[in-house]
């Protein structure tokens, strides 16, 4: 009995010891960089102490991943933002002499993406869409039927927004201009569909299908949840879910439906997530059998590494 227990303690303290060499293991070690980019109202780092992309860049760099976090408009157009993108990978690439990048992006960070991959494919090696609208959002939608061009409210509320992506802007050091009704009018149905008119590299040819999985030497894919209420202790749970209100029957994540948020491979649509758990937000609180986000793109940065992105 001695021994047995002997031996199961040799084997744990070994594991214990290899557990940093297992985090430097090349797991994630992408030939291109990785670029995090943020949604609406997003940013990279408030103050430098709280992430959007919570936990998820460290983790990404303990496998051996060159990974940055792009900081654009907390709330603009996706053509604005994308052109904000491109303006920084520019920069990075002149600094280091970076040769193309693996972007992913969350909610409005998917169409930002997106547009950067369509006028400059030379800076893109993969684009991956993190419960992205790529069809619109009906929560969108009902913010402008209520909020309709001429009413009173619209310029009350879109200054609101505008301030707040400002201040979320100075705390993140980040001095892009904001404009709400710019992202309002990109994330709705109308607004996407004239984006996907001009970008459509990766969207479904049908309305739930997958899109293609290379254009232009990029490869596409996207990540969704489909859940809405995930913890009792996340208090953005409630405002997610009266979002959820919005879509009838329709499966979403709280702001965004399940079909909209495929392009190109789509790797899997339906994790037990909600909009903000896709980032592990808030504090990483999800539900308690929920896929952890961390290790989801942990897995694919190993994707993009082992087709020699």
């Amino acid at each position: 009995m001695r021994t047995v227990f002997g031996r199961l303690l040799g084997v744990l303290l070994c594991l214990f010891v290899a557990a940093p060499v297992w985090a430097q293991s090349g797991y994630t070690q992408t030939r291109h960089p990785i670029v995090l980019v943020h949604g609406l109202l997003g940013f990279d780092s408030l103050l430098g102490v709280y992430d959007y992309w919570y936990g998820i860049p460290a983790q990404l760099r303990a496998g051996g991943a060159k990974v940055y976090v792009a900081s654009v408009s907390a709330a603009n157009s996706s053509t604005v933002r994308g052109e904000q993108l491109v303006r920084d990978l520019d920069h990075l690439r002149a600094l280091y002499g970076h040769t193309k990048f693996n972007l992913i992006g969350h909610s409005h960070g998917g169409p930002t993406i997106r547009y950067v991959a369509s006028v400059r494919p030379d800076l893109v090696a993969s684009i991956t869409s993190v419960g992205s609208p790529h069809k619109g959002s009906k929560v969108a939608d009902a913010l402008d039927a209520t909020l309709p061009p001429g009413s009173p409210l619209r310029p009350l509320v879109a200054g609101f927004v505008d301030a707040l992506g400002g201040f979320l802007g100075f705390l993140s050091g980040n001095s892009d201009p904001q404009y709400a009704l710019g992202a309002l009018a990109s994330l709705n149905t109308a607004g996407s569909n004239t984006f996907n008119a001009r970008h459509p590299q990766g969207i479904p040819a049908t309305s739930c299908g997958q899109g293609a999985a290379v254009v232009n030497g990029v490869r596409y894919y996207s990540i969704g949840g489909t859940s809405v209420l995930t913890n009792v202790f996340d208090a953005s749970d409630a405002l997610l879910g009266a979002g959820g209100l919005f879509f009838g029957f329709e499966e979403n994540d709280g702001l965004v439906g399940r079909c909209s948020s495929h392009l190109g491979v789509v790797l899997r649509d339906d994790y037990a997530w909600n909009h903000l758990d896709e980032v592990n937000q808030v504090l990483a609180l999800r539900g308690l059998f929920a896929s952890d986000p961390v290790s989801v793109l942990r897995a694919q940065a190993n994707r993009l590494k082992s087709a020699g992105l």
